[in-house]
């Protein structure tokens, strides 16, 4: 009874995220909730998961639009294909949260596109590089046109990486690998775009009006430290694409697309980093365009 009274004892805890307890046990304190996708199709898109085969991640969620323009008779039209890496911290969400359904179900009808939403491997149980490897293998399932949705609707000459927070963060160091070591295969697939909404930046020292507090930084510091306990620290270069000074805007001068958007919202702790992102491009020498969304009177968990 000792043994188990002792195997249940709380280990880690990242308030309001997770507990992980002695015994290996996780429990996920938010994010938490899942959707099944449609077995029917339900207004606005047509949802499903597809398990990609020998893959280490377990799903990804399609979208595709109910109404689809033809080309002719006999050759559809083709549509952007986003792949999309949900946030929370690398620890909590999934692709099948109703928050993250809901969205990428309405944005695959309104913006006429094929959605790929990655499900992914999650901290503490599979720290990091578990989520970049999962969704490096996403991204390559679909330059390889896998799913038939993919083979028949989606244009690979106009793919977009995006994600928000955590999954910002992926989608840059996705990027970045992108830029490393290409993506094989068909030469007709290319990154057109990159969509960070709030990703999820941060560094040793502050920067901007970014927080001083102690207690704060130091959160985030130790959380990063978890989902990532091989990290060089901080100042990590997946962490902080700033870091290392002219080697580290030499690699962003390298981002294999034309396009960059980040959105931050003014009163969230990560909007500096973000902001900084947009200026470090200007100055890499990356030859695209880069456009920064900045909400003012706003934190990311904004609703009004």
């Amino acid at each position: 009874m000792a043994s188990e009274d002792a195997a249940d004892e709380v280990a880690v805890e990242f308030f309001p995220l997770f507990r992980s307890y002695k015994s290996g046990r996780v429990e996920r304190l938010l994010g938490t909730s899942v959707v099944p996708p449609a077995s029917t199709p339900t207004p606005p898109s047509y949802p499903r998961t597809s398990p990609p085969p020998r893959l280490p991640l377990p799903s990804a969620r399609l979208y595709l639009p109910q109404t689809l323009d033809e080309v002719s008779e006999t050759k559809p039209k083709l549509l952007p294909v986003l792949v999309y890496f949900h946030g929370g911290g690398f620890v909590i969400e999934s692709a099948a949260s109703p928050t993250y359904h809901s969205y990428l179900n309405a944005l695959a009808s309104r913006a006429r596109i094929l959605v790929v939403s990655v499900e992914y491997r999650r901290a503490p149980e599979h720290p990091l590089p578990a989520a970049y490897d999962d969704s490096w293998a996403a991204l390559r399932w679909v330059a390889g046109r896998a799913d038939p949705w993919l083979a028949e609707r989606g244009d690979l000459a106009r793919v977009f990486l995006a994600g928000d927070s955590a999954g910002g963060n992926i989608a840059h160091n996705v990027a970045m690998r992108v830029a490393a070591e290409g993506l094989g295969g068909d030469e007709g697939v290319r990154i057109e775009g990159l969509i960070l909404a709030h990703p999820w930046f941060w560094g040793k020292e502050p920067i901007g009006e970014e927080t001083r507090d102690p207690v704060r930084r130091e959160w985030t510091e130790r959380l990063w430290k978890t989902v990532c306990p091989g990290t060089e620290g901080i100042d990590d270069p997946r962490i902080n694409p700033m870091a290392e000074g002219e080697a580290g805007l030499e690699r962003l001068g390298k981002l294999p697309c034309e396009t960059v958007m980040v959105a931050v919202a003014e009163k969230d702790m990560l909007s500096e980093r973000g902001r900084a992102y947009c200026e470090g491009l200007k100055k890499s020498g990356w030859g695209g365009r880069v456009e920064l969304h900045d909400t003012e009177g706003r934190t990311m968990f904004s609703t009004s």
